[in-house]
């Protein structure tokens, strides 16, 4: 299983917007669910930094992901670049194969 992780410093007024758009429901993972290989999203904010965000995405494996990316590039780009405004900064801090 894939986990991919990421931090985001989202922006005071848009944090609510974010929620929404990066939970559970949200419209990242009504994208991700066109893949079969998409096994569900965790949105986590931070409590003593409540700007701090994480994502945590679980795919089958890389290889599905990045089949999803190419196959569905130009939704992915337009959402990308539509939730740019909800935050300050973005980075994935990696793609982790569970272990065990």
């Amino acid at each position: 299983m894939l986990r991919i992780l990421w931090e985001y410093r989202v922006r005071e007024e848009k944090r609510a917007e974010f929620e929404r758009r990066y939970a559970r429901t949200g419209d990242w993972a009504a994208l991700f669910q066109k893949s079969p290989a998409y096994r569900g999203t965790t949105l986590l904010r931070d409590l003593a930094d409540p700007g701090r965000y994480l994502t945590l995405d679980a795919w089958d494996d890389d290889a599905s992901f990045h089949k999803f990316k190419q196959d569905f590039a130009a939704q992915y780009d337009a959402l990308d670049r539509t939730c740019a405004a909800l935050t300050e900064e973005e980075r994935c801090l990696g793609h982790f194969a569970s272990v065990g």
